[in-house]
Formats: structure tokens, sequence, C-alpha cells
């Protein structure tokens, strides 16, 4: 019967994400526009993508983007997660407060960011302006832009990871942290000995996912800047979007993904790898 109720599930995933993945790895060795036969070219796609100039304007991109994304928006969640949990009253309001930008349509988060972000109008600059300190030129800028865009994904999605380490901080027993309180361990004392060591799992776990995440980032700038001004904020996935979506060049849209994919792969082995590495030491 337990089976009987995965089957829905199991048919919508193998349609709709099982299907799509084996078949992009057959378009990756094939010549195919939509409508017309699909010729197999062997690895003509592989290099005809590694050798477009914006690839590696793209990757650097890429690359920067998830730079940015660990230094602004890794912390902020954990943080968050932390302050909260140390709150003696308004718990609950604040978990809810922290979650209520994941729950708002898309098509509102970057109306309202487009806005905050608008040199002339913007309330980012106004606030700014209030201090006495210089507009900035935000998504119009390519200093900027991607910074930006890290920005606003960091306010955008730091809710739901802050929720899990809540999870995981809950499931700490309160007989550590009175027993640090009766020895006379303050705040810092008690976040440093007993929250961050058993958070640790949930971050290695967490830190992983995010690579993976902004590794793969589409959405923001497809939406917020069209991968300008100037190619700031062109990233791969936005590279295979167009070659899809854009040029009709499906081959290359595969040949690329598979490349990302295998880049994602290496990174999660490495990755587990470090980690069981280090575990083995600290025992």
């Amino acid at each position: 019967m337990g089976l009987a109720f995965l089957v829905p599930a199991f048919v919508f995933y193998t349609i709709f994400q099982w299907m799509p993945i084996v078949y992009n790895f057959f378009l990756a060795f094939q010549d195919y526009i939509p409508g017309l036969p699909a010729r197999w070219v062997g690895l003509a796609n592989f290099r005809r993508v590694l050798g477009d100039s914006l690839l590696p304007i793209a990757i650097k991109n890429t690359l920067a983007f998830t730079g940015w994304a660990l230094l602004i928006g890794f912390v902020v969640p954990i943080i968050t997660a932390i302050t909260i949990t140390e709150l003696r009253k308004g718990r609950s309001f604040f978990r809810l407060a922290v979650y209520m930008p994941n729950i708002i349509p898309a098509i509102a988060l970057y109306v309202m960011w487009l806005y905050l972000f608008n040199p002339a109008v913007g309330l980012l600059n106004q606030i700014l302006g209030f201090f006495g300190l210089p507009g900035s030129e935000w998504l119009l800028s390519p200093k900027t832009a991607l910074v930006s865009l890290v920005i606003m994904s960091t306010w955008a999605n730091f809710g739901s990871t802050a929720v899990l380490y809540m999870a995981s901080l809950s499931a700490i027993s309160e007989e550590l942290y009175e027993a640090a309180e009766i020895d006379g361990a303050g705040v810092w004392k008690r976040i440093r000995h007993i929250t961050l060591p058993a958070l640790k799992p949930t971050i290695l776990i967490l830190l992983l996912l995010q690579l993976i995440f902004t590794l793969q980032v589409l959405q923001e700038p497809l939406v917020m800047t069209g991968g300008g001004p100037n190619n700031a904020t062109m990233t791969v996935m936005y590279m295979v979007y167009n070659y899809a979506f854009v040029y009709a060049e499906f081959g290359k849209a595969g040949a690329l993904g598979i490349l990302l994919f295998l880049f994602l792969m290496v990174l999660s082995l490495v990755y587990v790898k470090a980690n069981k590495l280090v575990a083995k030491e600290v025992r």
C-alpha cells in the first residue's frame, strides 16, 4: 500500500525530471533544432562551447557570485538562527518573520527589489543619502551588479536555511546550556562550545547545498539584469538558457549542462571525501 502511494510522485519525477536529465545527455551529442531531425555530431558541441569567447566571462561571474554568496549569505542564517534561539521572548514571531521572504511570489520579489535598487528613487539610495553617503548605481554598474544580485538572493533565501538551523538547535539538550550557565559560561562561550559544535553537521551539509545552488544561478540575472550590464552578470546557467531558448542550439545547451553537471559532481565528491578525512583526524 505504501508503494502504491509513491507511484504518482514516481511518475511525476520520471516525466518531468529524470527523463529530461537523461535526454539531455543525448542532446549534447546531437545537432538538434526543434521541428527538424536530430543529427549526431559527436563531440562537436563540446568543442563549440569550450571555444565560445563568452564562456570564461560566465565562469568568472559564476565563481564570483558563489564567492560573494558564501561571504555575505552563508553566515547570515547561522547568526539569525542562533540569535532567535537565544531570545527569551518573541521566538515564534521572529521565526515567522525571517521566513516571510520565502513565501513572497517571485514576481513581487523582483518588482520590489527593482524599486529598491533604482538609482533615482530607490529606497537604498535614499537611506544612503539620509546618512550623507553617496548613492550607488546598483544593477546599472558592472562593478556592483553582481553583488547587488547576491544581496537580493541572500535576503530572499536565508529564511528557509535559518529555519533548518533552528531545527538543529532545538535538538540540542537544554541540560547542556543549563550546566554551562551554572558554571558561569556567558552567551559567547555557550555559542562557541555548545551551539557551533552541535551545528557542524548541518553547516557542512548546507554549505555543499549552497555551493551547488549558487553555481547554478540563473533566475536572478535572467529577470533582474538580462546578463548585463556588459555581461557583468552573465553566468554559466544563463549561457545554457540562451543556447536553448534564445538561439535554439539545444546541442550546445546540453553540452554545457553536462560540463556543469560533471563539475558539480566532482566538487561534491571532493567535498564529501574531505569531510570524511577531517572527521577521521578529529576522532
